[in-house]
């Protein structure tokens, strides 16, 4: 395990770090992961979940996301084996971004570490307090997986200067030796999605994934950005899809992070 300063730094920086020339990226996915190769100057191919129609040549490292931003999709067992027997036949690294984790609702999400049978050699797997425990500002996270692969990135981390400052690792250490708060933060966003499902629904919205994590992913089957002026309109923000991807176009984002009281007023402000 390695203390890292932020997922989200970690995430754009992974294939400098690792000297990556071409990565794998989902289709429509959190937009760090393409930035992140696109400094480091290397080829991103967009893919779908399918390991098995993956490229299986000069790839060097594959980002997957369960559950998703922005979908709120979990990967079934099978896909994540499938994941792990690519990365074996080819030798790439696999990059999981776990920092939805902690958050199931209709399904539960695993580490791709759970399914590895101990043998973790090039696979990392990413997780954030930001998300967890709520420590966003903190800028304290970690990855775990394969020694070697640790092993050399603590050793890049030397001599580019970003070690977490102790402090801010005492508190990651406190937070991740709680799990009630969240429970509670996981309750919170259930109940948010919930109340939110419906009310959507009742508008001719169709909610696709949105199985755990702390969003809910929609379509009316129109162009995003006009679904995005019909919230507007109501004095709703929310995120259209195509930030994520070209293939999220016809969907938006929205967010269960605001407070009950703000998710209260939202369905208030959709009813009326």
């Amino acid at each position: 395990m390695l203390p890292t300063i932020g997922s989200k730094e970690m995430v754009a920086l992974l294939p400098f770090l690792l000297t990556a020339k071409k990565i794998l990226i989902p289709e429509i996915a959190y937009p760090t992961y393409k930035v992140g190769g696109i400094l480091a100057g290397a080829e991103v191919v967009e893919v779908g979940i399918e390991a098995a129609l993956w490229p299986s040549q000069g790839i060097d490292l594959a980002w997957i996301n369960s559950p998703s931003n922005p979908t709120g999709r979990v990967h079934s067992d099978e896909e994540l084996r499938a994941a792990l027997e690519w990365s074996q036949k080819t030798g790439a690294v696999i990059a999981s971004d776990e920092c939805y984790l902690s958050f199931p609702d209709s399904k539960i999400g695993k580490s791709i570490l759970a399914l590895s049978a101990g043998s973790n050699s090039n696979l990392l797997a990413v997780h954030s307090l930001s998300k967890r425990s709520n420590m966003a500002g903190y800028r304290g996270s970690f990855i775990a997986g394969d020694p070697i692969l640790i092993a050399r990135l603590l050793e890049i981390r030397k001599h580019m200067g970003m070690m977490v400052p102790l402090p801010i690792q005492k508190a990651v250490t406190t937070a991740l030796t709680d799990e009630v708060h969240v429970r509670e933060q996981a309750e919170r966003y259930r109940n948010r999605r919930k109340v939110l499902r419906e009310e959507l629904k009742s508008h001719g919205f169709s909610i696709e994934y949105s199985e755990a994590g702390l969003y809910i992913w929609c379509t009316r089957g129109e162009e995003d950005w006009s679904t995005v002026q019909w919230f507007a309109e109501r004095g709703i923000l929310v995120t259209p899809g195509r930030f994520y991807g070209d293939k999220g176009s016809r969907h938006v984002r929205i967010a269960l992070t605001a407070t009950d009281e703000k998710i209260k007023e939202t369905v208030e402000r959709l009813a009326d």
